[in-house]
């Protein structure tokens, strides 16, 4: 084993991990670009597609964007005819967004040559090993995040 590999600082977790997150960022771009979309429009339709209808401030909350921006995206999309607002049920303040037929028909179109494309990404780790890969990374992302919400507790 290399002394670089052996280094299992949490720096080098880090940097290993933006490497590896920047290169399939840049798979996931190329294949949501290629499709006429861009990375915001695709994280609304996705979440829709995976999640239902949600509200206006949920999407921008899954997708991490502002609330300027997720109402743009909207905003966007529906002059597309891919998705449609509506009243919220219990909170007349919030809109709910949901996938028209046509909005459904082109995610679940793009997603699949997404997940290919991605697919093909991973192929440096066998099937056992992205699961292994994942519940590690969960493991340190809530860790992280605890640790984060703690901090927030303390100050």
């Amino acid at each position: 084993m290399t002394e670089r590999a052996a280094d299992g600082s949490g720096v080098r977790v880090w940097l290993v991990l933006m490497k590896a997150h920047r290169s399939m960022v840049r798979h996931a771009e190329r294949s949501i670009v290629s499709l006429d979309m861009c990375i915001s429009d695709f994280g609304v339709l996705e979440v829709l597609l995976h999640k239902g209808p949600q509200s206006v401030s949920e999407i921008g909350r899954r997708v991490d964007l502002t609330s300027g921006s997720i109402t743009t995206a909207i905003d966007r999309l529906e002059r597309r005819g891919l998705v449609a607002r509506a009243a919220h049920a219990s909170d007349r303040r919030a809109r709910v967004v949901h996938l028209t037929p046509d909005g459904k028909a082109r995610i679940t179109q793009v997603f699949a040559r997404h997940k290919d494309a991605m697919d093909r990404a991973a192929q440096g780790l066998s099937k056992a090993e992205r699961g292994t890969l994942i519940e590690l990374l969960k493991r340190l992302g809530t860790t992280a995040e605890r640790q984060l919400l703690e901090g927030d507790r303390k100050s």
